[in-house]
């Protein structure tokens, strides 16, 4: 018996279901004419879309980052924008700015508004990490409240909004590392691998030839607006978000995590109830995606990792050890 108080998914909701079933399928395989592999980190990707969660993507160059959120962006017939980082970028080169424009006509003098790159739907923030954090804090603020105020007017962006945010994981030195609380605001870190030796001879070989993949509409900005509505719809019993939570305060020296000595010995701060948020919505969009109505502690496992990695605050004695976030979600999962 579901003892969810959510509100149950309707018939439409049910239809709406069944048609992304069939969808994914078909995402999966227009992906897959562009990018080779990653099918977990596409599988994360579409999670975070349909929840509404932004999301940081970890990886070294030359892995495909702008290519794979292009592509979604293509097959969802979204609007996409990338802005590269840099030391000198403003937030103004972010948001927007208003001109003086001239009327030609009767000579008269007034401001426009000029949108900038974060009018989109989907927006790939590259290296967020090489930016001053006042630049870093108006993309957070648009990412967090999706709206803009120049000027003292507010611009409402248009939906579905959704953020990727690239980290190269080498070449720190001259960086501004996002702080733990603006890091929190990010539903998913998502790792991206080198590919295996046979997925990268296949991406040589296609790469290097003259075909170009044509790319179908699988959704469109409607069909988004409507699947993220139906995620919170989809029912989580009471044991699964209690599993949820249970998980996240294993992270916690002073919560559940308190009474096993090797988190007490290597997390400093573990997660916060964000993370828990994010482990029940990821789990019911896994549930939709798959075309499921029943949410499952699986549902919730398969998201823990992206969820929780760039929660945990290590030790200087977890450095030391070379004692990672990954090995010790992996840990808490193992005895969970």
């Amino acid at each position: 018996m579901n003892d969810s108080s959510e509100t149950q998914p309707d018939r439409s909701d049910m239809e709406l279901i069944e048609r992304l079933r069939d969808a994914r399928k078909k995402m999966v395989g227009e992906m897959g004419k562009v990018i080779v592999g990653q099918r977990t980190v596409i599988d994360d990707l579409l999670t975070a879309l349909f929840c509404g969660g932004h999301s940081l993507m970890i990886g070294v160059p030359g892995l495909a980052k702008t290519l794979m959120v292009r592509t979604i962006a293509n097959i969802l017939d979204l609007t996409f924008n990338r802005i590269q980082f840099t030391p000198d970028l403003m937030p103004s080169d972010v948001t927007g700015s208003e001109i003086v424009q001239e009327d030609s006509g009767t000579g008269r003098r007034d401001f426009r508004f000029v949108p900038g790159p974060i009018f989109a739907n989907i927006v790939l923030a590259d290296e967020i990490n090489r930016t001053p954090p006042k630049t870093q804090a108006a993309l957070l603020q648009a990412m967090e409240e999706h709206r803009v105020t120049v000027s003292g007017k507010t611009y409402v962006l248009e939906e579905p909004f959704f953020v990727l945010a690239t980290q190269n994981p080498i070449e720190q030195e001259g960086t501004y590392p996002l702080p733990e609380a603006q890091l929190d605001r990010f539903m998913f870190d998502i790792n991206i691998d080198y590919p295996s030796i046979p997925e990268e001879i296949e991406i040589v070989q296609t790469t290097t030839s003259a075909h170009e993949p044509v790319l179908e509409h699988v959704l469109n900005a409607k069909d988004v607006i409507a699947l993220r509505q139906t995620v919170r719809k989809i029912p989580a019993s009471t044991p699964v978000v209690e599993y949820a939570v249970r998980l996240v305060s294993a992270t916690r020296p002073s919560g559940l995590g308190g009474k096993v000595e090797w988190v007490k010995k290597y997390i400093r701060w573990g997660a916060g109830p964000r993370a828990s948020q994010a482990l029940v919505l990821a789990a019911k969009a896994r549930c939709l995606l798959d075309g499921r109505f029943a949410v499952s502690e699986e549902d919730v496992r398969s998201s823990a990792l992206p969820v929780l990695r760039h929660r945990l605050v290590l030790n200087f004695q977890a450095e030391a050890e070379g004692v990672t976030s990954e090995k010790l979600v992996a840990q808490i999962l193992e005895e969970a």
